[in-house]
């Protein structure tokens, strides 16, 4: 699908409106449904307050006005899908919901139209069930928020057709997002399933009188998550110990386990698993490569921490 297409965003929430930045931005014409009539006046100011933010900070090519004019605001479910390549669902996190406006949308739409819900954690087989739609229909969860953190999961049922699949990927990637294909579909995908480990560590860290919000807030937002914006969890350990992934794992594993077994988590780190784990990272980098890794690491943490004191 090219920006000629229009897509289809029904509801306009705060994810609502993300995604028509997201499309609009990248020159697709985006229409928008809300169940609420007081909903277009506010997605609209909102809408024009974030273009106009990122034009300012240089994250937007052309004048937010120009961008704004592909976005329309219209009164039905059958006017906002009517010719479009892609529909984002973007109601409210209840299946019952979600499911109703996917059995409207299912008569009003051809074969060959994606059907993506933004759900934050129910998978796409509970909103497709039934349905005759149900080959077209798939997750395509994005960061919050999209415009400016481009990651998105596209996550299939086991009855979603290749081809969908493969036609939302590429309008995402047309988008400026960067579409990761779950092989299969579990509840929270992968963003919220990283997200809710981390949470209720945090939760129970708090709990036990160990750290306090702003303490717990101050490790990540300074450590974890400064190191993640550059590489992510598996890339840390394959750089933080000479030898890459195998070693940390020899070394911090039983570590892990205990922490975990604390926890009343019993998931230990097998040798098969970081066998796997192993043979992917050297794939990727082989260990002939990784001081030089290290430094591009180093690199980019450095030029972070000067933005973060400009």
């Amino acid at each position: 699908m090219s920006p000629a297409n229009t897509v289809a965003v029904l509801g306009a929430g705060s994810i609502g409106v993300a995604f028509a930045i997201v499309f609009s931005r990248a020159g697709f014409p985006v229409r928008v449904w809300d169940p609420d009539p007081a909903a277009p006046a506010r997605a609209g100011h909102d809408l024009r307050d974030r273009l106009t933010r990122l034009r300012q900070h240089g994250l937007l090519d052309e004048e937010p006005g120009v961008v704004a004019a592909r976005v329309a605001f219209v009164p039905s479910v059958a006017d906002a899908v009517d010719g479009a390549g892609l529909v984002q669902e973007c109601a409210p996190e209840r299946a019952e919901v979600k499911r109703e406006l996917f059995a409207k949308v299912t008569t009003l739409t051809g074969p060959e139209v994606v059907l993506a819900s933004s759900s934050s954690a129910i998978p796409a087989s509970v909103l497709a069930e039934g349905l005759a739609s149900a080959g077209r229909i798939l997750i395509g969860h994005p960061g919050n928020p999209p415009y400016l953190l481009p990651v998105i999961e596209v996550v299939p049922s086991p009855e979603t057709e290749q081809g969908i699949v493969e036609r939302a990927s590429t309008v995402y990637r047309a988008a400026g997002l960067r579409p990761v294909e779950l092989r299969r579909e579990v509840e929270g995908f992968v963003f919220n399933r990283l997200q809710g480990a981390l949470l209720r560590e945090a939760y129970c860290l708090l709990r036990d009188g160990v750290a306090d919000v702003e303490d717990i807030d101050s490790v990540v937002r300074l450590g974890l998550g400064r190191r993640w914006s550059v590489v992510g969890p598996f890339e840390t350990a394959d750089l933080n110990t000479r030898g890459g992934i195998g070693a940390h794992a020899e070394k911090m594993g039983p570590s892990y386990e205990r922490m975990g077994a604390e926890r009343g988590q019993h998931d230990p780190w097998t040798l098969e698993l970081v066998a796997r784990a192993v043979a992917q990272r050297r794939a990727m980098l082989p260990l002939a490569e990784w001081d030089e890794r290290v430094r591009w690491r180093d690199e980019r943490l450095m030029e972070l921490e000067r933005n973060n004191r400009d």
